[in-house]
């Protein structure tokens, strides 16, 4: 394990994109969303995603100066093309276009088409909370969650952020995938050389295992319930909300053709859209009561939730996002914890880029 100080490893990031080519205004946007991750605690989705940007921008999937535009609009909706730019820009960039229209009529609703991976879903929706709005953020995903009852993989990861303001509280921020788990884990499972926990994922046949690499070998993730016993069916319906209003109402490619960002599946040879799609929401509190005592209620709710009686005394009730506020407190005064592995990686990056390699 190699510990390594936020800022260092921001500027190493930051300088990846430029050598990507993209204008110093998205690079500082791209890297502040994978540092959010990482400091978050959210390790699937930070550094450790890096060379898979840099391996679409290789193959000319990722546009480094995307003129991104709106092709469709209502006061209150819009569609954006993203010019095949990095996610990592686009979503947050849609989200203030999002944030605009809430402020002048309430809400704002904007799908993406022609996107890639966005990152954590959760920094997108927590722009809007920023504005004591509420803000909304999903995506659709390489194809690798088999609906319930099927051998076939159909949907990705598929994530849902919600970032509600509050007044004297931290803020409420719910970001989750779903399926049982998000395909980085399965990869920090691989790095380690570990087996993953029952339920995550099945092998091509549609049986159990525990192998972390299954989905290389045609296995599939399970969607958020894990097996069809225990529910996934829930899971299947959020994943496939998500995909729809991602990808079907912007245009962009959905369900098995979703363009992938893993590197093991290929192109779909028969696309039905453009890219990757997003979701993005913002509504003004106030639209519906008055924001300082929405704000108070929410306070409210929240002391009264991390008072519930806990089952184990050593356990406290947490609320969503409090465990990523106290990761990233964490981080910032002790450093990001990178894997051997995601080191190796980012060396191999830094050589063929001609960059400096990362200083532990």
């Amino acid at each position: 394990m190699f510990i390594i100080n936020d800022t260092k490893l921001k500027e190493f990031v930051i300088d990846v994109f430029l050598q990507m080519g993209c204008p110093e205004e998205d690079a500082l946007l791209a890297a502040n969303v994978l540092l959010a991750a990482d400091l978050r605690g959210v390790d699937s989705h930070g550094v450790a995603r890096l060379t898979g940007y840099v391996r679409l921008w290789e193959a000319g999937r990722i546009n480094p100066t995307p003129n991104w535009k709106v092709t469709y609009q209502t006061p209150s909706t819009a569609t954006i093309d993203g010019d095949a730019g990095l996610g990592l820009v686009i979503a947050p960039k849609a989200m203030q276009v999002a944030i605009e229209k809430a402020e002048n009529v309430g809400s704002g609703w904007i799908s993406v088409k022609n996107s890639n991976h966005f990152g954590i879903a959760g920094y997108h929706s927590m722009l809007a909370a920023e504005k004591d709005m509420i803000g909304w953020s999903m995506t659709n995903a390489s194809p690798l969650v088999a609906p319930t009852h099927s051998k076939e993989r159909m949907l990705g990861t598929n994530p849902i952020a919600i970032a509600i303001p509050a007044g004297e509280e931290n803020d409420f921020v719910a970001d989750f995938a779903t399926s049982t788990v998000a395909n980085g884990k399965l990869e920090i499972l691989q790095r380690k050389n570990e087996d993953t926990p029952n339920g995550w994922v099945q092998d091509k046949d549609g049986n159990s295992t525990n192998n972390a690499a299954a989905l290389k070998d045609g296995g599939a993730l399970l969607p958020l319930g894990s097996e069809p016993m225990r529910s996934n069916h829930k899971g299947y319906c959020l994943g496939s909300a998500v995909d729809i209003l991602s990808a079907v109402l912007s245009g962009a490619g959905y369900g098995p053709w979703a363009p992938p960002f893993v590197s093991f599946l290929p192109l779909a040879s028969d696309p039905v859209g453009e890219g990757l799609g997003h979701f993005l929401g913002a509504m003004r509190v106030d639209g519906f009561r008055p924001k300082e005592e929405f704000k108070s209620h929410m306070d409210n709710w929240i002391r009264r939730f991390k008072s519930a009686t806990p089952i184990d005394e050593s356990q406290r009730v947490l609320i969503p996002g409090e465990p990523e506020l106290e990761n990233t407190a964490y981080r910032l005064k002790n450093g990001i914890p990178l894997l051997e592995p995601v080191v190796r990686d980012l060396e191999e990056v830094a050589k063929k880029l001609k960059l400096d390699k990362l200083k532990f």
